[in-house]
């Protein structure tokens, strides 16, 4: 008997490989962008620090400027008012600077604790409808399979009849051609 179901499993089973990677592209892509989300929270508190820093040096720079500048004659009772009033304002941009920094971090990590809910419900859904696909392909293989073998052993019996019908058909041929020579 001839086996006519090997490229119809073949052809299912190619099938369930092209979904099963379809699911794992997806679940990857979604793995990246949690990672990159999570690196860009990482990264919020170093950018934090390098423009703290940055605001701290030029504080630095201004103060060095009036630190010559005091050395003039009748400029240190100017400079002390200045350097007052500069502090003052550095620490009012320092403290906003920080707490926009909070709250951007906040924000953000609320919002990439939400996108990872959502994905992870989302993948769970993508799960359990993938695995009810492969189930119902699985059985639609089976059901092709068992087909195929039966139209298959139909085939054969036909085969079967037609030869034996053919070789009938040859003994009264054989016979008849016999009589008429007799």
């Amino acid at each position: 008997m001839a086996d006519y179901t090997t490229p119809l499993e073949a052809t299912f089973e190619l099938q369930r490989q092209t979904l099963k990677q379809g699911h794992d592209a997806l679940v990857q892509g979604v793995d990246f962008q949690k990672r990159f989300s999570n690196a860009v929270l990482d990264t919020l508190d170093t950018q934090e620090q390098l423009q703290r820093r940055v605001v701290e040096l030029h504080r630095e720079t201004v103060h060095n400027t009036l630190d010559a500048v005091e050395g003039l004659p009748a400029a240190e009772l100017a400079a002390d008012d200045v350097r007052a009033n500069i502090d003052d304002g550095y620490d009012e941009l320092l403290d906003g600077h920080a707490e926009a920094f909070e709250t951007v971090a906040a924000e953000f990590e609320n919002n990439v604790e939400s996108y990872d809910e959502l994905t992870d419900e989302y993948l769970a859904a993508v799960e359990e409808q993938l695995d009810a696909l492969v189930e119902a392909h699985e059985e639609l293989e089976a059901q092709s399979v068992e087909a195929t073998e039966e139209v298959a052993g139909q085939v054969e019996e036909l085969q079967d009849q037609v030869e034996e019908v053919q070789e009938q058909i040859q003994h009264v041929s054989e016979e008849a051609a016999a009589a008429v020579e007799a």
